[in-house]
């Protein structure tokens, strides 16, 4: 379960970032970047991403110390 943790962590920054840039400028894509041309790629990445947003969601009160620990902001 850890190398799901850390993947879906990854595509998570990565859909984080590529939100900012897309913010700042929308003609920066960075899955378009990477991916380029390939549209069913991009695709397919997006839904990773989004999948990987609700897995964190779902799972990350378990897996974060700082929250099962019930350490308050």
């Amino acid at each position: 379960m850890k190398a799901l943790h850390v993947i879906a962590f990854v595509l998570v920054i990565v859909g984080g970032i590529n939100w900012g840039l897309v913010g700042i400028n929308p003609s920066y894509n960075l899955v378009s970047m990477l991916v380029g041309g390939w549209p069913v790629v991009e695709q397919v990445v997006y839904i990773l991403v989004g999948l990987s947003a609700i897995y964190l969601a779902a799972t990350h009160k378990g897996d974060c110390r700082t929250c099962s620990a019930g350490a308050t902001m």
